[in-house]
Protein backbone atom coordinates (compact mmCIF):
# COMPACT_ATOMS: atom_id res chain seq x y z
CA UNK A 1 0.00 0.00 0.00
CA UNK A 2 1.22 3.49 -0.84
CA UNK A 3 1.84 5.94 1.97
CA UNK A 4 -1.25 7.88 2.99
CA UNK A 5 -1.30 11.68 3.01
CA UNK A 6 -0.74 12.48 6.68
CA UNK A 7 -1.73 16.11 6.33
CA UNK A 8 -5.13 14.89 7.57
CA UNK A 9 -5.79 12.59 10.54
CA UNK A 10 -5.41 8.90 9.69
CA UNK A 11 -7.03 6.30 11.92
CA UNK A 12 -6.17 2.61 11.94
CA UNK A 13 -8.67 0.24 13.51
CA UNK A 14 -8.92 -3.55 13.35
CA UNK A 15 -11.66 -5.50 11.59
CA UNK A 16 -14.11 -6.88 14.18
CA UNK A 17 -17.23 -7.20 12.02
CA UNK A 18 -19.05 -10.41 11.15
CA UNK A 19 -21.33 -10.27 8.10
CA UNK A 20 -24.37 -12.57 8.32
CA UNK A 21 -26.59 -13.49 5.38
CA UNK A 22 -29.97 -13.86 7.10
CA UNK A 23 -32.17 -14.49 4.04
CA UNK A 24 -31.81 -15.05 0.32
CA UNK A 25 -35.10 -13.48 -0.81
CA UNK A 26 -35.08 -10.08 -2.49
CA UNK A 27 -37.67 -8.05 -4.36
CA UNK A 28 -35.16 -6.53 -6.77
CA UNK A 29 -33.37 -8.03 -9.76
CA UNK A 30 -30.22 -5.90 -9.93
CA UNK A 31 -27.96 -7.17 -12.72
CA UNK A 32 -24.71 -6.71 -10.72
CA UNK A 33 -25.71 -8.52 -7.50
CA UNK A 34 -23.18 -10.90 -5.89
CA UNK A 35 -25.79 -12.15 -3.37
CA UNK A 36 -23.03 -12.62 -0.77
CA UNK A 37 -21.53 -15.33 -2.98
CA UNK A 38 -24.42 -17.78 -2.81
CA UNK A 39 -26.59 -18.77 -5.77
CA UNK A 40 -30.19 -17.53 -5.85
CA UNK A 41 -31.90 -20.26 -3.85
CA UNK A 42 -35.27 -20.19 -5.61
CA UNK A 43 -33.60 -20.73 -9.01
CA UNK A 44 -31.41 -23.66 -7.91
CA UNK A 45 -33.52 -25.81 -5.61
CA UNK A 46 -33.71 -28.64 -8.14
CA UNK A 47 -29.99 -28.55 -8.97
CA UNK A 48 -27.26 -30.60 -7.40
CA UNK A 49 -24.44 -28.63 -5.75
CA UNK A 50 -21.90 -27.09 -8.12
CA UNK A 51 -21.80 -25.45 -10.34
CA UNK A 52 -24.98 -23.61 -9.54
CA UNK A 53 -26.68 -21.36 -12.07
CA UNK A 54 -25.94 -17.66 -11.74
CA UNK A 55 -29.37 -16.71 -13.08
CA UNK A 56 -32.81 -18.20 -13.52
CA UNK A 57 -36.55 -17.73 -13.78
CA UNK A 58 -36.71 -15.25 -10.89
CA UNK A 59 -34.74 -12.68 -12.89
CA UNK A 60 -32.24 -12.34 -10.07
CA UNK A 61 -28.53 -12.98 -10.52
CA UNK A 62 -25.54 -14.00 -8.44
CA UNK A 63 -22.57 -12.95 -10.52
CA UNK A 64 -20.04 -15.40 -9.04
CA UNK A 65 -22.28 -18.43 -8.50
CA UNK A 66 -21.37 -20.28 -11.69
CA UNK A 67 -17.61 -20.06 -11.02
CA UNK A 68 -17.05 -19.79 -7.26
CA UNK A 69 -17.44 -23.47 -6.36
CA UNK A 70 -20.35 -22.98 -3.95
CA UNK A 71 -21.40 -26.29 -2.41
CA UNK A 72 -24.60 -25.22 -0.67
CA UNK A 73 -27.67 -23.04 -1.02
CA UNK A 74 -28.44 -20.58 1.73
CA UNK A 75 -31.48 -20.83 3.98
CA UNK A 76 -32.95 -18.24 6.37
CA UNK A 77 -31.20 -17.91 9.72
CA UNK A 78 -33.60 -18.31 12.63
CA UNK A 79 -33.38 -16.70 16.12
CA UNK A 80 -32.59 -19.98 17.88
CA UNK A 81 -30.23 -21.11 20.58
CA UNK A 82 -28.08 -22.71 17.90
CA UNK A 83 -27.68 -19.32 16.21
CA UNK A 84 -26.78 -17.66 19.50
CA UNK A 85 -24.24 -20.39 20.20
CA UNK A 86 -22.57 -19.65 16.83
CA UNK A 87 -22.47 -15.97 17.70
CA UNK A 88 -20.97 -16.68 21.12
CA UNK A 89 -18.28 -18.99 19.76
CA UNK A 90 -17.29 -16.67 16.93
CA UNK A 91 -17.10 -13.68 19.26
CA UNK A 92 -14.93 -15.56 21.72
CA UNK A 93 -12.69 -17.09 19.06
CA UNK A 94 -12.42 -14.16 16.62
CA UNK A 95 -12.95 -11.10 18.79
CA UNK A 96 -15.96 -9.87 16.79
CA UNK A 97 -17.99 -7.07 18.36
CA UNK A 98 -20.28 -6.02 15.48
CA UNK A 99 -22.66 -7.92 13.23
CA UNK A 100 -23.79 -6.67 9.86
CA UNK A 101 -26.98 -8.36 8.61
CA UNK A 102 -27.29 -8.83 4.85
CA UNK A 103 -29.22 -10.87 2.29
CA UNK A 104 -30.93 -10.91 -0.15
CA UNK A 105 -32.97 -8.21 1.50
CA UNK A 106 -32.89 -8.59 5.30
CA UNK A 107 -36.08 -6.58 5.92
CA UNK A 108 -38.01 -9.38 4.16
CA UNK A 109 -37.04 -11.76 6.97
CA UNK A 110 -40.25 -12.34 8.97
CA UNK A 111 -38.33 -12.52 12.28
CA UNK A 112 -35.72 -9.83 11.75
CA UNK A 113 -36.40 -8.01 15.07
CA UNK A 114 -35.96 -11.31 16.94
CA UNK A 115 -32.66 -11.93 15.12
CA UNK A 116 -31.48 -8.48 16.21
CA UNK A 117 -32.51 -9.23 19.80
CA UNK A 118 -30.54 -12.50 19.85
CA UNK A 119 -27.49 -10.81 18.31
CA UNK A 120 -27.59 -7.97 20.83
CA UNK A 121 -27.91 -10.48 23.67
CA UNK A 122 -24.76 -12.16 22.34
CA UNK A 123 -22.88 -8.89 22.89
CA UNK A 124 -22.77 -7.41 19.37
CA UNK A 125 -23.64 -4.06 17.89
CA UNK A 126 -26.01 -4.62 14.96
CA UNK A 127 -26.36 -2.95 11.58
CA UNK A 128 -28.10 -3.92 8.34
CA UNK A 129 -27.83 -3.18 4.64
CA UNK A 130 -31.20 -2.69 2.95
CA UNK A 131 -32.68 -1.53 -0.34
CA UNK A 132 -35.59 -0.09 1.67
CA UNK A 133 -38.34 -2.07 -0.02
CA UNK A 134 -39.83 -3.34 3.25
CA UNK A 135 -38.42 -1.03 5.88
CA UNK A 136 -41.67 0.77 6.59
CA UNK A 137 -43.12 -2.47 7.97
CA UNK A 138 -40.27 -3.62 10.20
CA UNK A 139 -37.89 -0.79 11.12
CA UNK A 140 -39.83 0.38 14.18
CA UNK A 141 -39.59 -3.07 15.77
CA UNK A 142 -35.96 -3.38 14.65
CA UNK A 143 -35.10 -0.13 16.40
CA UNK A 144 -36.81 -1.35 19.58
CA UNK A 145 -34.78 -4.58 19.35
CA UNK A 146 -31.53 -2.60 19.32
CA UNK A 147 -30.63 -1.98 15.68
CA UNK A 148 -27.75 0.49 15.63
CA UNK A 149 -27.56 1.75 12.06
CA UNK A 150 -28.80 1.01 8.58
CA UNK A 151 -27.06 1.32 5.23
CA UNK A 152 -29.53 2.01 2.44
CA UNK A 153 -28.29 0.76 -0.93
CA UNK A 154 -29.51 3.19 -3.57
CA UNK A 155 -29.29 1.98 -7.16
CA UNK A 156 -31.17 4.82 -8.82
CA UNK A 157 -32.46 8.26 -7.87
CA UNK A 158 -35.10 8.21 -10.61
CA UNK A 159 -37.36 5.37 -11.84
CA UNK A 160 -35.50 5.38 -15.15
CA UNK A 161 -32.11 4.90 -13.47
CA UNK A 162 -33.34 2.07 -11.26
CA UNK A 163 -35.11 0.32 -14.13
CA UNK A 164 -31.90 0.28 -16.17
CA UNK A 165 -30.12 -2.02 -13.69
CA UNK A 166 -33.02 -4.47 -13.31
CA UNK A 167 -33.75 -7.66 -15.26
CA UNK A 168 -35.41 -6.94 -18.61
CA UNK A 169 -38.76 -8.37 -17.45
CA UNK A 170 -38.90 -5.85 -14.61
CA UNK A 171 -37.38 -2.91 -16.43
CA UNK A 172 -40.42 -0.62 -16.15
CA UNK A 173 -40.69 2.84 -14.68
CA UNK A 174 -43.85 1.85 -12.83
CA UNK A 175 -42.21 -0.94 -10.84
CA UNK A 176 -39.08 1.15 -10.25
CA UNK A 177 -41.15 4.11 -9.06
CA UNK A 178 -42.83 1.90 -6.46
CA UNK A 179 -39.44 0.70 -5.19
CA UNK A 180 -38.09 4.23 -4.93
CA UNK A 181 -41.19 5.42 -3.06
CA UNK A 182 -40.81 2.52 -0.61
CA UNK A 183 -37.16 3.46 -0.11
CA UNK A 184 -38.08 7.08 0.53
CA UNK A 185 -40.60 6.04 3.19
CA UNK A 186 -38.04 3.75 4.83
CA UNK A 187 -35.44 6.52 4.95
CA UNK A 188 -37.93 8.96 6.49
CA UNK A 189 -38.96 6.39 9.09
CA UNK A 190 -35.35 5.52 9.97
CA UNK A 191 -34.59 9.22 10.43
CA UNK A 192 -37.70 9.70 12.59
CA UNK A 193 -36.68 6.72 14.72
CA UNK A 194 -33.24 8.23 15.30
CA UNK A 195 -31.44 5.37 13.57
CA UNK A 196 -28.05 6.28 12.17
CA UNK A 197 -28.71 6.08 8.44
CA UNK A 198 -26.35 6.01 5.49
CA UNK A 199 -26.87 5.92 1.75
CA UNK A 200 -24.54 3.64 -0.21
CA UNK A 201 -24.22 4.41 -3.90
CA UNK A 202 -21.76 2.90 -6.39
CA UNK A 203 -20.13 5.30 -8.85
CA UNK A 204 -18.96 3.26 -11.88
CA UNK A 205 -18.09 6.12 -14.27
CA UNK A 206 -18.48 9.83 -14.98
CA UNK A 207 -21.97 9.35 -16.43
CA UNK A 208 -23.21 8.64 -12.91
CA UNK A 209 -21.78 11.72 -11.18
CA UNK A 210 -25.07 13.61 -11.54
CA UNK A 211 -26.88 10.70 -9.86
CA UNK A 212 -24.84 11.21 -6.68
CA UNK A 213 -25.45 14.94 -6.79
CA UNK A 214 -29.21 14.34 -7.09
CA UNK A 215 -29.00 11.99 -4.12
CA UNK A 216 -27.36 14.70 -2.02
CA UNK A 217 -30.01 17.21 -3.08
CA UNK A 218 -32.92 14.85 -2.49
CA UNK A 219 -32.32 13.64 1.03
CA UNK A 220 -31.91 15.44 4.32
CA UNK A 221 -28.38 16.01 5.62
CA UNK A 222 -29.35 13.57 8.40
CA UNK A 223 -28.72 10.84 5.82
CA UNK A 224 -24.97 10.55 5.34
CA UNK A 225 -23.84 9.52 1.88
CA UNK A 226 -21.14 6.93 1.18
CA UNK A 227 -19.83 6.58 -2.39
CA UNK A 228 -18.40 3.19 -3.30
CA UNK A 229 -15.84 2.66 -6.04
CA UNK A 230 -16.65 -0.02 -8.60
CA UNK A 231 -13.86 -2.58 -8.92
CA UNK A 232 -15.33 -3.90 -12.16
CA UNK A 233 -14.88 -0.45 -13.69
CA UNK A 234 -11.40 0.16 -12.32
CA UNK A 235 -9.83 3.47 -13.19
CA UNK A 236 -13.06 4.77 -14.75
CA UNK A 237 -14.70 4.59 -11.34
CA UNK A 238 -11.76 6.27 -9.59
CA UNK A 239 -11.74 9.06 -12.18
CA UNK A 240 -15.47 9.58 -11.67
CA UNK A 241 -14.98 9.87 -7.91
CA UNK A 242 -12.23 12.46 -8.46
CA UNK A 243 -14.60 14.43 -10.69
CA UNK A 244 -17.37 14.27 -8.08
CA UNK A 245 -15.06 15.48 -5.31
CA UNK A 246 -13.78 18.35 -7.48
CA UNK A 247 -17.26 19.35 -8.67
CA UNK A 248 -18.59 19.44 -5.12
CA UNK A 249 -15.59 21.28 -3.73
CA UNK A 250 -15.24 18.61 -1.06
CA UNK A 251 -12.30 18.80 1.33
CA UNK A 252 -10.62 15.68 2.69
CA UNK A 253 -10.88 15.64 6.49
CA UNK A 254 -9.66 12.19 7.51
CA UNK A 255 -8.83 8.68 6.36
CA UNK A 256 -10.00 5.50 8.08
CA UNK A 257 -8.03 2.30 7.51
CA UNK A 258 -9.24 -1.07 8.82
CA UNK A 259 -6.53 -3.62 9.45
CA UNK A 260 -7.39 -7.13 8.36
CA UNK A 261 -9.82 -6.17 5.62
CA UNK A 262 -9.63 -4.61 2.16
CA UNK A 263 -12.10 -1.78 2.75
CA UNK A 264 -11.00 1.72 3.75
CA UNK A 265 -12.70 5.11 3.87
CA UNK A 266 -11.84 8.67 2.94
CA UNK A 267 -13.99 11.20 4.78
CA UNK A 268 -14.76 14.55 3.12
CA UNK A 269 -16.65 17.68 4.11
CA UNK A 270 -18.75 19.62 1.59
CA UNK A 271 -18.72 23.45 1.57
CA UNK A 272 -22.05 23.56 3.42
CA UNK A 273 -20.69 21.30 6.15
CA UNK A 274 -22.27 18.05 5.01
CA UNK A 275 -20.09 14.92 5.30
CA UNK A 276 -19.36 12.65 2.35
CA UNK A 277 -17.51 9.34 2.63
CA UNK A 278 -15.80 7.49 -0.21
CA UNK A 279 -15.17 3.78 0.31
CA UNK A 280 -12.30 2.15 -1.56
CA UNK A 281 -10.77 -1.31 -1.77
CA UNK A 282 -7.06 -1.92 -1.20
CA UNK A 283 -5.33 -5.16 -2.26
CA UNK A 284 -5.41 -7.25 0.91
CA UNK A 285 -4.71 -11.00 0.81
CA UNK A 286 -4.55 -13.91 3.22
CA UNK A 287 -0.88 -14.78 2.70
CA UNK A 288 -1.30 -18.56 2.52
CA UNK A 289 -4.90 -19.19 1.45
CA UNK A 290 -4.87 -16.56 -1.29
CA UNK A 291 -1.36 -17.27 -2.59
CA UNK A 292 -2.30 -20.10 -4.95
CA UNK A 293 -5.75 -18.83 -5.90
CA UNK A 294 -6.49 -18.51 -9.61
CA UNK A 295 -8.01 -15.08 -8.93
CA UNK A 296 -4.94 -13.78 -7.12
CA UNK A 297 -3.96 -11.05 -9.56
CA UNK A 298 -4.68 -7.36 -10.07
CA UNK A 299 -7.71 -7.89 -12.32
CA UNK A 300 -9.59 -11.03 -11.24
CA UNK A 301 -9.63 -10.61 -7.46
CA UNK A 302 -12.41 -8.07 -7.18
CA UNK A 303 -13.07 -7.80 -3.45
CA UNK A 304 -9.67 -8.85 -2.05
CA UNK A 305 -9.95 -10.27 1.47
CA UNK A 306 -12.99 -8.46 2.86
CA UNK A 307 -13.73 -10.38 6.05
CA UNK A 308 -15.73 -13.27 7.52
CA UNK A 309 -19.29 -14.12 6.49
CA UNK A 310 -21.73 -16.48 8.19
CA UNK A 311 -24.39 -18.48 6.33
CA UNK A 312 -26.93 -21.18 7.16
CA UNK A 313 -27.37 -23.85 4.49
CA UNK A 314 -30.52 -25.79 3.61
CA UNK A 315 -29.45 -28.70 5.85
CA UNK A 316 -29.34 -26.33 8.84
CA UNK A 317 -25.55 -26.20 9.06
CA UNK A 318 -23.90 -22.85 9.78
CA UNK A 319 -21.10 -22.15 7.32
CA UNK A 320 -18.23 -19.65 7.55
CA UNK A 321 -16.99 -18.05 4.32
CA UNK A 322 -13.90 -15.97 3.63
CA UNK A 323 -14.40 -15.03 -0.05
CA UNK A 324 -17.45 -14.62 -2.28
CA UNK A 325 -15.38 -15.60 -5.33
CA UNK A 326 -14.17 -18.78 -3.59
CA UNK A 327 -17.20 -20.25 -1.85
CA UNK A 328 -15.50 -23.65 -2.03
CA UNK A 329 -13.43 -22.41 0.91
CA UNK A 330 -16.49 -22.26 3.18
CA UNK A 331 -16.35 -24.45 6.28
CA UNK A 332 -18.91 -25.45 8.93
CA UNK A 333 -18.41 -23.32 12.02
CA UNK A 334 -16.88 -26.12 14.08
CA UNK A 335 -14.34 -26.92 11.36
CA UNK A 336 -13.50 -23.29 10.79
CA UNK A 337 -12.78 -22.68 14.47
CA UNK A 338 -10.22 -25.47 14.44
CA UNK A 339 -8.71 -24.60 11.07
CA UNK A 340 -5.51 -22.96 9.91
CA UNK A 341 -7.62 -20.35 8.11
CA UNK A 342 -8.93 -19.03 11.43
CA UNK A 343 -5.36 -18.61 12.66
CA UNK A 344 -4.38 -16.95 9.37
CA UNK A 345 -7.19 -14.39 9.65
CA UNK A 346 -6.14 -13.48 13.17
CA UNK A 347 -2.47 -13.16 12.16
CA UNK A 348 -3.42 -10.96 9.20
CA UNK A 349 -5.12 -8.49 11.50
CA UNK A 350 -1.93 -8.08 13.53
CA UNK A 351 0.54 -7.95 10.64
CA UNK A 352 -1.69 -5.63 8.61
CA UNK A 353 -2.13 -3.29 11.58
CA UNK A 354 1.63 -3.15 12.07
CA UNK A 355 2.18 -2.51 8.35
CA UNK A 356 -0.43 0.25 8.18
CA UNK A 357 0.78 2.07 11.24
CA UNK A 358 4.35 2.03 9.94
CA UNK A 359 3.20 3.26 6.51
CA UNK A 360 1.33 6.27 7.78
CA UNK A 361 3.35 7.40 10.80
CA UNK A 362 3.54 10.05 12.15
CA UNK A 363 -0.08 10.88 11.27
CA UNK A 364 -1.60 7.73 12.74
CA UNK A 365 -4.10 8.02 15.59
Amino acid sequence: MEKVDTSVPVTVTTDRTLRIKVIDSCGMTCNFCHNEGTAVSVDNRRRSPGPYSGSGASGRVSIYAATNGARFLSAPILPTGEFQNCLDRLRESMGFNEVHLTGGEPTLHPRLPALITVTRQAGYRVSITSNGENGERVLTDCAKAGLGHINFSIFGTTPQELALVQHARFRTSGLASGKINALDRSIRLATDLGLESRANIVLPNRKHVDRVRRLLDKYTPALSVRVLSSLADGQESLDAIDQLINDLGAELESVGLIAGTSGFRMNYRLPGGRPLTVKHIRPTRLPVTCSGCRFNNSTDCEESYYGIRLYRDTSGTFQVGICIQRMDLCLPVEEFLGSDIREEVIRLRTTDHDHLTRSISPGVT
